[in-house]
């Protein structure tokens, strides 16, 4: 049973922690991948970041976001079992591995490595994972013994018909949000020295 609590609180960080911080960032230059770290006990958020690969290309939305939470004292970070990620996209190789290593057993995510290559003409997840990897699309143990990944979207789609409606309704509002961001950064992202921009 999905806790519908829980995704409309995924969906209220997302549009209002994250896309704020990634909008302000796309002004500058960076892609529009964001993530954040909630509390599992009340779902209070401990830290919501954006992309920074103008500083540094390493800087994607999730690693950016734990650079920053480990750049918090130790007494406002929470156990990292005890927390809940969230990304705004699919997380890349890259973004997987640093979830992974922090040790997480947990993400949730919006948008998908295709809606990255297909809607916001950012395919280099895919690419990686398949010239790198070997791995085809998706290529990647959503469950395994160090985390559980669940799409947001997939989640809303298993919902009872009325509760689906209103937060498709509301992941609608929050992609056509993404997409303004998208062709923002795509029409300048010529200005940039991303190297895979």
């Amino acid at each position: 049973m999905t806790d519908i609590s829980l995704i409309d609180r995924l969906l209220d960080v997302i549009e209002h922690d994250i896309v704020p911080k990634t909008a302000d960032g796309v002004a500058h230059g960076n892609k529009l991948f964001g993530a954040a770290i909630l509390r599992k006990g009340d779902h209070s958020l401990v830290l919501a970041e954006t992309n920074n690969e103008m500083e540094n290309p390493l800087w994607h939305g999730e690693v950016h976001c734990l650079k920053r939470f480990y750049e918090m004292p130790r007494a406002a970070r929470v156990d990292t079992k005890d927390a809940i990620f969230i990304a705004t996209h699919e997380p890349c190789s890259l973004c997987l591995s640093a979830i992974t290593w922090t040790g997480f057993d947990n993400f949730y995510y919006l948008f998908s490595h295709e809606d990255s290559r297909d809607s916001f003409a950012i395919p280099h997840d895919l690419k990686i994972l398949k010239e790198v990897f070997t791995l085809d699309p998706g290529g990647y143990n959503a469950e395994n013994a160090y985390w559980k990944s669940f799409s947001i979207r997939r989640l809303v789609r298993a919902l009872p018909e009325a509760e689906r409606g209103r937060l498709e309704a509301r992941i609608g509002k929050i992609s056509a949000r993404y997409d303004e961001l998208s062709g923002a950064y795509q029409d300048s992202k010529a200005e940039n020295d991303i190297p895979l921009n």
